[in-house]
């Protein structure tokens, strides 16, 4: 049994990262394990969390991976820990548009059976606290809201004021935390700066709100109401085909089907041959990847190698699938296209037919040119910035069969983007939409699988394996 808390908010904005990456990394300082989490498809705040505790973030995504792997991911990413802490998403209740509490904070809470602290910003408040903090613990009364830490507050009367207000509540104050601009965290077009982009300021920014929590938190009292979690019985995910909870396994709740609805298509076998070598696209362009996509590449029998096509001249030797994942190229457009050498290495894969997959930055790296720069001419598409921002969970159907899956494929993702990119769709889409509109959209092009859309393997495992069979 791993200790654990969830650290919620009413709504975005009230500082949820600052105070789960500052208990993260105050717990981490006094010595103990600490496995960070994060509710929601968001990849750049684990990167913080994985600054703060020496371990990788791993996301808990209720609607890309379905309800009956929560714990078991929980469970695989926290093995051998003494606290796990899990930042949540938007507000305490907050989930999938139009589902209920489906993807919510809540939910996942409730699926952990895991205390909640509320983080309110009471900059702009007093006695109203107890108000908003009652309803938020009697809304659901399955989701035990075990503390309360106040954000933003301005000086000790105010402290006062609020402390006996919430003493009508019930809730115990577990933190108090004044204004501290060395604590906070740059953002831009699509959230934080992620840590790839600023590592030495990113390190003090983290040691800053361990400090922050350090003084204002009383951390004996966190560390008690998380052991205070009763028992959460959930066998391990795994990553190895045939293993528990893998695919076939009866807890994967979208098993990839034909159109009909018929028999789930089984996952590809393992490649019983010498491991290929997938390259995988990091560096600061690229930072958005789900740890569990590496761990089931591996499972299947490739050798993972990471490359930074902001400095790599070269694909990694012996490549025989790429894959390239979300991030911000349009930040890096100058230098993508600057590494002419990368950009020839990456066409040449494609046109051999080698696998490659493509999520949303690696799908403008594809295209002919991003911002009038010339990218890798994989696709016959051009893409470029836009002040739209296109975001929300997607149904994905495939259109066409792909090295990803065949066509029929059903499987959950998730679009957060301000970009475009003309045409929206190959002669061969990669994916069927229902939402925003019925679409289609992507390219499915020889051994090619570009999507705007994010998808999340351990939610259909069969994707990483039959990927790694076609680089046999």
């Amino acid at each position: 049994m791993v200790a654990r808390l969830v650290i919620a908010a009413p709504s975005s904005g009230a500082g949820k990262t600052t105070v789960a990456t500052g208990l993260m990394a105050a717990f981490a300082g006094r010595g103990l394990a600490v496995s960070p989490h994060k509710v929601g498809p968001d990849y750049i705040d684990p990167g913080y969390h994985a600054l703060a505790t020496g371990r990788p973030g791993r996301n808990l995504d209720a609607y890309m991976c379905g309800t009956e792997l929560i714990a078991p991911l929980f469970a695989h990413g926290a093995r051998g820990c003494d606290l796990a802490v899990v930042e949540g998403v938007m507000g305490l209740y907050d989930g999938a548009a139009g589902q209920g509490e489906l993807a919510s904070t809540a939910q996942v809470a409730k699926l952990l059976r895991a205390p909640v602290v509320l983080v309110v910003d009471a900059s702009s408040q007093s006695r109203s606290v107890a108000a908003l903090v009652h309803g938020f613990a009697s809304w659901d009364p399955e989701v035990r809201l075990g503390g309360v830490i106040l954000n933003k507050v301005a000086t000790d009367r105010h402290e006062a004021l609020l402390r006996e207000a919430l003493e009508e509540s019930g809730v115990p104050v577990l933190g108090v935390l004044r204004r501290a601009p060395a604590v906070e965290t740059p953002s831009r077009h699509l959230g934080l700066v992620p840590v790839a982009e600023r590592q030495a300021q990113a390190v003090e920014a983290v040691a800053a709100q361990a400090e922050q929590v350090r003084a204002g938190c009383d951390l004996e009292a966190l560390l008690a109401l998380a052991r205070s979690a009763p028992e959460l019985s959930a066998a391990p995910w795994s990553a190895e085909v045939g293993g528990p909870l893998h695919a076939g396994g009866s807890a994967v709740p979208a098993l990839p089907r034909t159109p009909s609805g018929g028999t789930p298509i089984a996952p590809a076998k393992r490649v019983p041959t010498a491991r290929p070598v997938v390259a995988v696209a990091g560096g600061a362009a690229f930072t958005f990847s789900y740890a569990e996509h590496t761990e089931l590449l591996t499972a299947a029998g490739a050798e993972v190698v990471t490359f930074d096509p902001l400095r790599d001249e070269a694909l990694p030797e012996g490549t025989r699938g790429l894959v390239i994942g979300g991030g911000f190229p349009e930040m890096y457009g100058e230098q993508l296209s600057a590494n002419e050498a990368l950009r020839k290495a990456v066409a040449e894969l494609a046109a051999s037919g080698a696998p490659v997959a493509a999520e949303c930055a690696g799908l403008l790296y594809l295209a002919r040119t991003l911002d009038g720069r010339p990218m890798c001419g994989v696709l016959d598409a051009d893409a470029r910035m836009s002040s739209r921002l296109t975001l929300g969970y997607r149904d994905a159907v495939a259109v066409s069969d792909s090295v990803l899956a065949a066509a029929g494929t059903r499987m959950r993702g998730h679009e957060f983007h301000r970009t475009v990119i003309e045409p929206g769709a190959g002669a061969q889409a990669a994916w069927g939409l229902r939402q925003p509109e019925p679409r289609v959209e992507g390219f499915v092009q020889g051994g090619v699988h570009a999507s705007y859309v994010h998808t999340h393997w351990a939610g259909a495992p069969a994707a990483a394996a039959r990927f790694v069979e076609r680089c046999g």
